[in-house]
C-alpha cells in the first residue's frame, strides 16, 4: 500500500490545491460539485448530481452490500485578513481530497467489489442541512455502513495519531425577535425597553440546570436594539442564542427550558418574542460496529501505538443525521491528528498535509475491509 499511496501523492495534491483554491460556501459549491463529478466520470465512477441542489455521489460496483464514505464539502464566509470570504477553514477541502484519494487507491489496487461502494460528496455541513437533503433523496438508504472524516486540532489529537469515531455534541441556533413599541425617554411607564428584556433574558439563561454530568451551555451571541436617537426607548430587539449539549436527550431539555424562559418573559413584560430555529445538529449516534472496524483499519496503518480511543468534542456535525434518520445504518467517522492550528474555523487555519495520506490509506483499508466482512457472512 505504500508504494500506491506515494504513486498517487502528486494527483491528491492536485486535487487538495484546486479544492482550497476555489472554496464555495453552503448551498453554492457549483464548481465543486462539477470539478468532482468530472474527476469521477474520468475514473469510471458512475455519477449522479442533483437538480436542485449541489453535491455529488459517485459509485463503482453493484447490488449489495454497500460501503460508503461521506465528505463536506462547504467552505466557511468569514473575515481572512480584513475581507470577507469563502475560506477553506474546517478542512472540508482536506476531506474531499481524502475520498478522492480512496477512489485514486482502488483503482491502483484494481480492486473490484462484490458489491457497491459510494462516496458521497455532501453540501452544506456549516448550515447543518446538507445531510438531511441528502436523506430526502435517498442517498443512504441502500448503504449498510457508511465512514466519515475529519481533521482534529491539536488541542484534542496529537499529530500523526487517530481516532476511530468522533462524539459530536448537538448545536441549536435560534434566531429571537422581541416586538413591542417604542416610547419616549420621558415616559418609561408607557411602554416595556427591549433591552431590560434582553438583559433579563441573558440572566435567567444563566440560570438553567440540567444533569452535570452532560455537558451543555446556552449564550446570547447577537443582540441588537435602538437606533441613534438616545431619548427613545426601544420595543423592539432582534437576538441569536448558540445551544450546545453533548447528547441530543439534554439538548431537548435546554431548548424546551429556553422557550419556557422567553414565554415567561413575553408575559411579564406584554411584548411578543418570537424564536425561531436557524440550524440544528444533532449530537453524534456512533455504531460500535462501524468503530471496531475503523480501529482495526487504524492499527493496520499507523500501529497500535498511534492509535487513541473515541474523542468526545462539544463541536458538532451534520454526519450524525444519516444515522438518527436511518437507524439501519452503521457508521463513524474518522478522526486525524494533523497538527492542526490555530484552531478548527480560524481564519488563518494551517495542517500537516501528510495527514490526507494517512486518512487515504486508513479510509481506504477500513472500505475493503468491511466489504470483505460482509461478503464473508454472507456465504
Amino acid at each position: 500500500m505504500d508504494k500506491i499511496i506515494e504513486k498517487i501523492k502528486p494527483t491528491v495534491m492536485q486535487v487538495f490545491d484546486y479544492l482550497h483554491q476555489h472554496p464555495e460556501i453552503s448551498w453554492q459549491e457549483v464548481k465543486t460539485t462539477e470539478y468532482i463529478a468530472n474527476t469521477l466520470r474520468d475514473n469510471g465512477w458512475k455519477v449522479t448530481n442533483f437538480d436542485d441542489c449541489t453535491g455529488v455521489i459517485g459509485e463503482v460496483g453493484s447490488g449489495k452490500p454497500v460501503v460508503a464514505v461521506r465528505a463536506d464539502m462547504d467552505a466557511l464566509w468569514q473575515e481572512v485578513n480584513g475581507t470577507f470570504c469563502a475560506n477553506h477553514s474546517c478542512g472540508h477541502d482536506a476531506h474531499m481530497s481524502i475520498v478522492l484519494g480512496v477512489m485514486f487507491a482502488l483503482k491502483e489496487l484494481n480492486y473490484e467489489p462484490a458489491g457497491k461502494i459510494k462516496l458521497i460528496f455532501q453540501p452544506a455541513e456549516e448550515k447543518g442541512t446538507g445531510a438531511l437533503k441528502l436523506v430526502e433523496k435517498g442517498v443512504i438508504d441502500d448503504v449498510d455502513f457508511l465512514y466519515g472524516v475529519h481533521l482534529r486540532p491539536f488541542q484534542e489529537l496529537d499529530n500523526g495519531y487517530a481516532v476511530p469515531a468522533i462524539h459530536h455534541g448537538a448545536a441549536r441556533f435560534i434566531n429571537g425577535k422581541i416586538k413591542g413599541a417604542d416610547v419616549h425617554g420621558a415616559r418609561p411607564h408607557l411602554g416595556a425597553n427591549a433591552i431590560e428584556v434582553g438583559a433579563e433574558l441573558v440572566s435567567l439563561l444563566k440560570g438553567i440546570h440540567l444533569d452535570p454530568m452532560v455537558p451543555y451551555s446556552v449564550k446570547v451571541t447577537k443582540f441588537m436594539a435602538g437606533g441613534d436617537s438616545a431619548n427613545i426607548i426601544p420595543g423592539n430587539a432582534s437576538f441569536s442564542l448558540d445551544l450546545r449539549a453533548q447528547s441530543n436527550v439534554v439538548m431537548n431539555e435546554l431548548s424546551s427550558r429556553v422557550e419556557k424562559i422567553a414565554s415567561t418573559l413575553a408575559n411579564h413584560y406584554d411584548v411578543d418574542i418570537q424564536l425561531s430555529q436557524a440550524a440544528y445538529i444533532a449530537a453524534a449516534e456512533v455504531n460500535a460496529e462501524a468503530t471496531e472496524m475503523m480501529s482495526g483499519a487504524i492499527k493496520e496503518v499507523l500501529g497500535e501505538e498511534k492509535h487513541r480511543p473515541p474523542i468526545i468534542t462539544t463541536g458538532g456535525d451534520d454526519f450524525h443525521f444519516y444515522t438518527l434518520k436511518r437507524p439501519h445504518l452503521k457508521a463513524t467517522m474518522l478522526g486525524l491528528g494533523c497538527d492542526l492550528k490555530p484552531g478548527l474555523h480560524h481564519p488563518h487555519m494551517t495542517f500537516e498535509k501528510e495527514a490526507i495520506f494517512k486518512g487515504v490509506e486508513i479510509l481506504t483499508n477500513v472500505v475493503v475491509n468491511t466489504m470483505n466482512k460482509l461478503n464473508n457472512e454472507n456465504i
